[in-house]
């Protein structure tokens, strides 16, 4: 397992394949294994060339837990993929994320444009704007002293998830309540290297994606067909899109 110290805090990555580089940031709850390995986007894109780069975010997976919510600002755990690139001494990389993860290397493309060369935004439009997507109940619903007594559709999904990854489910509830950051439509308009928002039509946590595309100087929208927020990350549909747009990127 590879690993770096972000201002005291360990976080996990892994870094496979050759070419021009690609980090992956994971979305809530997930981690590196799970929204990408398993779906086989460390396989697709290291076929198609390229070097990948994913990290555990803070709180999940083989990263360090915290459980303060401001440890989880979005501006923060930018911080951790910017120093994942420093730790490797990449200049200057194309970033995929997805859910929250979006949300972060959106953050990264703000405040360190130099050092990103593209962007993709999965399973998140226009709620990088006018909201965060998940509700924060969802902390609550990680909280309760089993399955059982989460009634809340949308909290059990997210319960049961943790559970079966096995997650520190303190830490994840102190995630959602930290990492509820929004851009401004400026924020958008200085997001000037090409960004491909690609979200599921079934998503009811995203937001559209044109909507957001529309708000980005060179943004690009892709819906993923019949999918929702769960099942557009391995999508077909999804994985040729984000290769084709790696392939005409400048």
């Amino acid at each position: 397992m590879n690993s770096f110290s972000n201002n005291g805090v360990d976080i996990a990555y892994l870094d496979e394949g050759e070419g021009e580089p690609i980090i992956l940031v994971h979305g809530f709850a997930s981690t590196k294994e799970v929204n990408w390995v398993n779906p086989a986007w460390v396989s697709t894109l290291t076929r198609a060339g390229r070097r990948v780069i994913a990290l555990d975010n803070r709180g999940h997976g083989a990263s360090a837990k915290l459980y303060e919510p401001a440890a989880y600002h979005s501006a923060v755990m930018t911080e951790d993929a910017r120093a994942l690139l420093d730790h490797l001494q990449l200049p200057r990389a194309d970033v995929m994320g997805y859910s929250m993860g979006a949300r972060i290397s959106a953050f990264l493309a703000l405040a360190h444009p130099a050092r990103v060369r593209s962007v993709v935004l999965g399973g998140l439009g226009s709620r990088l704007v006018d909201g965060v997507g998940l509700p924060e109940s969802i902390a609550e619903a990680l909280e309760a002293p089993s399955l059982a007594d989460v009634h809340d559709a949308q909290g059990r999904t997210f319960r049961a998830f943790a559970d079966q990854t096995k997650s520190d489910r303190r830490a994840l509830a102190a995630c959602i309540r930290g990492s509820r950051q929004t851009l401004s439509q400026q924020d958008c308009a200085r997001l000037t290297m090409p960004v491909l928002v690609a979200v599921g039509t079934k998503d009811d946590v995203a937001g559209s994606a044109q909507e957001l595309a529309a708000l980005l100087p060179n943004g690009h929208a892709l819906d993923i067909p019949g999918r929702d927020h769960m099942l557009a990350v391995g999508d077909r549909v999804f994985k040729q899109g984000v290769l084709d747009f790696l392939a005409r990127r400048p």
